[in-house]
């Protein structure tokens, strides 16, 4: 059978294997929030800007990323990821200053760019056939979810043995151990339509540029990244200084999940692992229903699942199901909005077209958890910062609806 038309082939794995080990890394860094403040007796602002810079840089290098992928090749761009991720780190494990921190993340944030969804979905993109494309696309992203099970509940147990700098420098070879697997991720050559080899970078760029449909897109992004970036961040804190006790003799105290603070990895975990399902519910409908109304159904649930959980009591089982209810709905969004992408502008300059999509989710990330720690710091809580999630969630599901799916007319030769 040609390599193209299967499911499951080497670059799929691979570009699975890389995904999960970049975003277990990534998701854990929230487990960090309180050890890293209360050893130095950092403002939770301190910390926040730090993960808020990462996101912002993992924005900023993404197009970058995905360009020079489409310029140099994949696995370069892949290996200058990794090396910026694990200088990164080991940069972290060092800093005991603000400021020595916040710049360390931002090599984090390079990193992440080159070793996560930007690059990793076009290649999977590329070495799909158009029938299995959007399956492929959402098991990638699934993968990154499977690393948010096990990354932020690994960190808070390497944490019980370990200071938080071993911790980040046994990160930092993890991610350089993982560049054995590059030797399968050559996706086969795909002939590329007339029209893609007519349009160069430059031309879908404006054509991109000049398509309200693409702006709609980039806008809607936003909410995504404010959401994700501040639960990421700031969930295990909130769950861990929020949320009612763990009764003693019930299921959670039996499974060893005896603190809030234990809970609050956990519930981490539970977000990942629900959205396993949910993404690849999200790619298996993306390729039977209309994919702008798929993800404006997905806005309209987050807002409400945010909203019911912020009226009522937390409590164990209110975290529980809010991680359960959100994750089914976390990155679910990623393989619809690249294959919208994709069908829209073709699969050729599809990493640097997701890459600028991509940077308006990071910039929603940024402010997220930029704001998080500042609203805290200010008021003592995350009440305004999570109505706000709830506000751009709903603009995001009105933004979506007036996309227009069918592919733009190709510009004129200036």
């Amino acid at each position: 059978m040609d390599n193209q038309t299967r499911l499951f082939t080497p670059v799929l794995i691979t570009g699975c294997s890389i995904i999960l080990v970049s975003f277990a890394i990534r998701a854990s860094f929230g487990v960090f929030q309180i050890p890293i403040a209360e050893e130095f007796g950092w403002a939770r602002t301190e910390f926040s800007m730090a993960i808020a810079l990462q996101n912002l840089f993992w924005g900023i290098g993404q197009p970058l990323f995905g360009a020079m992928a489409e310029k140099v090749g994949d696995r370069k761009a892949i290996i200058l990821g990794a090396i910026a991720y694990a200088a990164g780190l080991l940069l972290s494990s060092q800093s005991v200053t603000p400021g020595g921190m916040q710049m360390s993340e931002v090599l984090v944030g390079f990193g992440i760019a080159g070793t996560g969804f930007g690059v990793i979905l076009a290649v999977v993109g590329r070495a799909s056939s158009d029938d299995n494309r959007s399956m492929s696309l959402a098991i990638t992203t699934a993968a990154g979810s499977a690393g948010q099970v096990i990354g932020a509940p690994v960190a808070e147990a390497l944490l019980g043995a370990y200071s938080w700098q071993v911790v980040f420098m046994l990160f930092a070879v993890v991610i350089i151990a993982m560049l054995m697997l590059l030797p399968f991720m050559r996706a086969p050559t795909r002939p590329a339509s007339r029209a893609e080899l007519e349009e160069s970078l430059g031309a879908i760029l404006l054509r991109a540029a000049k398509d309200p449909s693409f702006s709609l897109i980039f806008i809607g992004f936003f909410s995504c990244g404010y959401q994700l970036a501040f639960i990421t961040a700031h969930f295990p804190a909130f769950v861990t200084e929020m949320c009612g006790p763990i009764a003693p003799g019930g299921i959670l105290h039996g499974l060893g999940i005896t603190t809030t603070s234990a809970l609050g990895a956990v519930s981490i975990g539970v977000i990942g692992l629900c959205n396993i399902v949910g993404t690849l519910t999200a790619g298996w409908a993306g390729k039977r229903f209309t994919k702008k109304y798929l993800l404006a159904g997905i806005y309209v649930a987050r807002t409400i699942v945010a909203a019911a959980f912020i009226l009522l009591p937390i409590t164990p089982t209110t975290v529980l199901l809010f991680s359960a209810a959100m994750g089914s709905l976390w990155l679910a969004t990623v393989p619809l909005t690249s294959g919208l992408i994709a069908h829209m502008y073709g699969l050729r300059y599809m990493g640097t077209l997701y890459g600028i999509v991509f940077l308006s989710h990071q910039l929603g990330g940024f402010l997220g958890v930029w704001l998080g720690g500042r609203m805290y710091d200010l008021h003592g809580d995350y009440t305004l910062v999570w109505w706000i999630g709830v506000g751009v969630g709903a603009l995001s599901a009105v933004v979506h609806l007036p996309v227009k799916e069918a592919r733009g007319p190709k510009l004129a030769p200036a």
